[in-house]
């Protein structure tokens, strides 16, 4: 049985390890993110060269995507590396303080006009939460707080408001320079971290091609109670809005020091496959974990297994189409249901018909077909969507038939007498052309 869901990992020094990346490439990431939070720009352009070389000597087709830092908030560094605050203790956050000039009660921050977004009893949550302080009096470059929950702190982690609403620009200097590496490397999809999710989502999906429900500092502002509604609900939104949606953050936290994950982490995995997620991603525990490879192929067990128990999911039953391309997609999905075909093939120049395609809730595998590598790496996002590279735009309507029937024979998804559900367009080589459907016996 193939996986539905996909594989979202984070590269990092640990997929650096000799033969490590080829490893997390066999056992099935689909999506490699770089994280530009950390490293250099030259370790990532390395690091995407290298995954594509990798694929491509495997004949896979995997993904990359490019995530910004953002307009993440953090402290400065300290003297002597870190410290530890007691509980009552009093501390100054002073933006006047420069990057590693902390001490045992001030520090610095990031954002030099934090001041003016804060005002007494403000809560203050650093390290995702794991120190907790209340503002009681701000002056134009001081924020002086009361530990409530104390610990251990070191430099540069992060700091957020409870309930959110700290301003910044969305994009920095920073992920300006970012963005022009990512378009050198010809990454696949460009994530933008920290946008004003709860007030905004719905624009917030419109406007995107897909939303990450990365749930770090999102439960941290918004409290960990209020997490699992907001995770189903954004899953819902973005799959009825025709968009892709990835659930991020602590999914196998265990494992970047353990073998196996526990059972916790298993029924967090699970349960977003459940909700139609179209991919679980992993952050830390593939980029500086112990086990990567043992992780990619821990959750490929777990998204299998989840899987066996298929959720209906409605989708558009009662919308009207706005354009051929949907309505044959829609019209592929009710014929591949109640056929029971054993494949549907989508040959797309975009693969936009094969995106529509997998917002329904299905079994049956569908392969976008595409003579554009751009486009095949997209797809390997969506869910149950597998890519193809055939050039089919230089072949005729029946060889290019044909083609897709010994391609899904090769993949062993197909037998004599199996039929397959095949969309494509009149006019190869024109995106938005898709206008038609067949079915064919094998």
């Amino acid at each position: 049985m193939l996986r539905r869901t996909k594989i979202v990992a984070t590269l990092g020094p640990a997929t650096d390890r000799p033969g490590e990346l080829e490893r997390v490439i066999k056992n099935g990431m689909d999506v490699a993110r770089v994280n530009f939070s950390h490293g250099s720009s030259q370790e990532h352009v390395r690091r995407v060269q290298t995954v594509k070389e990798i694929a491509e000597a495997n004949g896979r087709h995997v993904g990359v995507m490019v995530d910004l830092q953002g307009p993440k908030i953090r402290i400065q560094g300290f003297k002597e590396g870190g410290i530890r605050l007691g509980d009552g203790a009093r501390f100054t956050l002073d933006t006047d303080l420069g990057s590693d000039e902390g001490t045992q009660d001030r520090v610095g921050v990031t954002h030099k006009n934090l001041a003016e977004d804060l005002a007494g009893d403000d809560i203050l949550l650093l390290d995702d939460g794991n120190i907790v302080m209340q503002v009681e009096d701000v002056s134009a470059n001081q924020i002086h707080c009361q530990v409530i929950n104390g610990g251990s702190l070191t430099g540069f982690k992060g700091l957020n408001r409870l309930g959110g609403g700290l301003s910044a620009e969305a994009l920095t200097d920073k992920d300006h320079a970012d963005i022009r590496t990512a378009a050198r490397v010809k990454a696949d999809y460009l994530a933008v971290s920290f946008v004003r999710a709860i007030e905004n989502v719905d624009d917030i999906i419109e406007a995107s091609d897909g939303v990450m429900i990365a749930r770090g500092d999102l439960g941290v502002e918004i409290g960990d109670a209020e997490l699992p509604g907001i995770q189903k609900r954004f899953i819902r939104q973005a799959r009825e809005s025709n968009r892709v949606v990835i659930t991020a953050t602590q999914m196998m936290q265990s494992m970047i020091d353990s073998p196996q994950p526990t059972r916790a982490e298993v029924l967090d995995v699970a349960n977003a496959v459940m909700d139609g997620t179209d991919a679980v991603m992993l952050s830390a525990e593939t980029a500086v974990g112990k086990h990567p490879a043992k992780v990619i192929k821990a959750m490929d067990r777990i998204c299998r297994g989840a899987e066996r128990h298929r959720v209906a999911f409605t989708h558009r039953v009662d919308a009207r189409f706005e354009t051929a391309e949907e309505s044959v997609a829609m019209a592929a999905m009710y014929t591949a249901n109640h056929l029971r075909v054993a494949a549907i093939v989508a040959m797309t120049e975009s693969g936009a018909t094969a995106k529509w395609m997998s917002r329904n809730s299905s079994g049956i595998p569908i392969f976008a077909m595409s003579p554009n590598v751009t486009t095949v790496r997209r797809v390997s996002l969506y869910r149950g969507v597998y890519p193809i590279l055939v050039d089919v735009a230089s072949m005729g309507t029946d060889m290019a038939e044909q083609q897709a029937i010994r391609e899904l024979r090769q993949l062993g998804i197909v037998s004599k007498d199996d039929s397959i559900v095949v969309t494509k367009g009149d006019l190869a080589g024109i995106t938005g052309g898709t206008n038609s459907l067949k079915i064919l016996k094998v």
